[in-house]
């Protein structure tokens, strides 16, 4: 799995990892602070929430067209100090307003969101087109794809210690320093501000491995330096319409996948038991979660270790990682565990990150037998698995009330609460699709677009994110009177739909891959 990749790959997935840990540890708290801090009506707080989405995927656009002009290297350095001049605004705690007027402190948190977000549209996809560079090399060609699921690994490792994160230095802010609920998200957001700093110092201290490829491919001819053959006319539209058609199935994904952070948030913070007990409160420490990590890799290691040295270690950290999952068992509280809505945002990127060397491995296997599905089939299969997730939650909620009912019935005493277990299963399958999708796109990005319109192209990527992400708005506003099963019914049409036409044009799709 990590054998033979340049070693760029690893500084600049380091990179990645230290902002997107600040970005989701901000982001797991972000809407509920909105409600908290702004007085704002749950479609108001979606507004807002998904607008600001749709900036942070949009704007790679903007920076890509820039960096295909300056090249690569200068944007990601110039976003990450952009981006970290948003979180110290976002951090400082200017108070909030009961009635969503516009202040003071509204103003200055649009103007953190809309310098985080340029910031992102700088740094994000350009990194993610350097990653790409690295393998036109063709000594490393054959591993793209596990490259950028390695990459996307990477970033769901610093996501998923972002809502413990958040939660904890809230709880502290609030037990220690006697700070309000309502200032306490602040602290999250300084958190943000710390790792962008952990994150720059990684990307300039490893810059010699990755130099090379920071440059775009007119700089690097201009050098000397051996790059990619041009295309011709009829190639170069034939590929960019593949990309376009793949960037418009992708917005239906995200726009059902980016649920988490909206309406499965408020479900969770809702609908869902406020207290975990016996085996499944073990879900809800993100140390448990870890040893459960260090198993999966261990378990790969023991049956891919060539010599008994690597064997005995792997058999040892399985060993120490199951004593220590039973030494916590012992330790189960036998009152539970309180839940808190953002800790549920742990479980996606904690998945991602166990699964990616499974995912791996399967398809390394059909690899070998010549079996391997396409990047765009992979992109189809992982809308068919989106549409099961949203159908699980939508035969999981019959007979439970409609959020309106529920804050009636919260006032009145006598709510209707679902098992966690809901929502980890329903992440564990949205996670199946995500990495059936999410890697496999950049990928099949990297490798299709024209070497000229690189940066432009990934950046056409994220936009069809951004567009998804803007329409993670609906989930908010048919948050009310409809049934919970009638508001994740639409979900899943909208991501079988969505399958059904890429397999309809995937004869075009798999034309542009040769």
């Amino acid at each position: 799995m990590f054998e033979n990749q340049p070693k760029g790959l690893y500084a600049l997935a380091l990179a990645n990892t230290g902002e997107r840990f600040g970005y989701y540890t901000m982001l797991a708290v972000f809407a509920l602070f909105l409600r908290a801090n702004f007085g704002l009506a749950p479609g108001t707080a979606g507004a807002i929430y998904s607008s600001f989405l749709a900036l942070v995927y949009f704007l790679p656009l903007v920076g890509g067209i820039i960096a295909d002009k300056i090249g690569y290297g200068k944007c990601v350095t110039i976003g990450i100090i952009i981006m970290f001049l948003g979180y110290v605004l976002l951090a400082v705690p200017l108070g909030g307003v009961d009635n969503g007027s516009i202040t003071l402190p509204m103003i200055a948190m649009i103007l953190a969101l809309v310098l985080i977000s340029f910031g992102t549209g700088l740094f994000k996809g350009n990194l993610q087109v350097m990653v790409g560079n690295l393998y036109d090399d063709p000594q490393y060609a054959d591993r793209r794809d596990s490259a950028f699921s390695i990459f996307y690994m990477a970033i769901n490792i610093g996501a998923m210690f972002a809502p413990t994160a958040a939660v904890k230095i809230m709880e502290y802010a609030q037990q220690s320093l006697g700070y309000s609920v309502n200032d306490s998200y602040h602290f999250a957001f300084a958190i943000a501000c710390l790792s962008l700093v952990l994150s720059i110092v990684i990307y300039m201290a490893c810059r010699p491995w990755f130099k090379h490829v920071e440059n775009t491919a007119k700089q690097q001819a201009a050098a000397g330096a051996k790059v990619e053959m041009e295309l011709s006319p009829e190639q170069t539209k034939k590929r960019i319409v593949a990309l376009c058609l793949v960037f418009a199935v992708v917005i239906f994904f995200w726009m059902a996948f980016h649920q988490n952070g909206l309406t499965l948030t408020y479900f969770a913070n809702e609908f869902v038991n406020p207290v975990s007990t016996g085996i499944q409160s073990m879900a809800f420490n993100i140390w448990n979660l870890v040893a459960i990590v260090f198993i999966v890799y261990a378990l790969f290691s023991l049956f891919q270790s060539k010599s008994v040295k690597g064997k005995s270690i792997s058999a040892a950290v399985i060993l120490a990682a199951c004593a220590f999952l039973v030494w916590r068992y012992t330790m189960i509280s036998p009152e539970g565990v309180e839940l808190s809505a953002p800790i549920f945002q742990q479980f996606n990127p904690f998945y991602v990150v166990a699964l990616t060397p499974v995912s791996m491995a399967i398809f390394g296997a059909l690899a070998k037998k010549g079996k391997e599905p396409s990047a765009p089939r992979k992109i189809a299969y992982g809308m068919l698995v989106a549409g099961v997730a949203y159908l699980v939650m939508a035969i999981g909620c019959l007979g439970l009330n409609s959020p309106d009912a529920q804050k009636a019935a919260l006032e009145a005493g006598n709510p209707t609460y679902t098992n966690a277990n809901l929502l980890i299963g329903t992440y564990l399958i949205l996670t199946f699709g995500e990495l059936l999708l999410s890697p496999m796109g950049i990928s099949f990005v990297s490798k299709v677009a024209p070497p000229k319109y690189k940066g432009m192209m990934m950046g056409g990527w994220f936009v069809a994110t951004a567009i998804g992400n803007f329409l993670v708005s609906v989930g908010g506003y048919l948050w009310g009177s409809l049934p919970l099963w009638a508001v994740w019914t639409v979900f899943v049409a909208l991501c079988l739909i969505s399958a059904l036409f890429m397999f309809v044009m995937m004869g075009k799709l798999e034309e542009a891959t040769k």
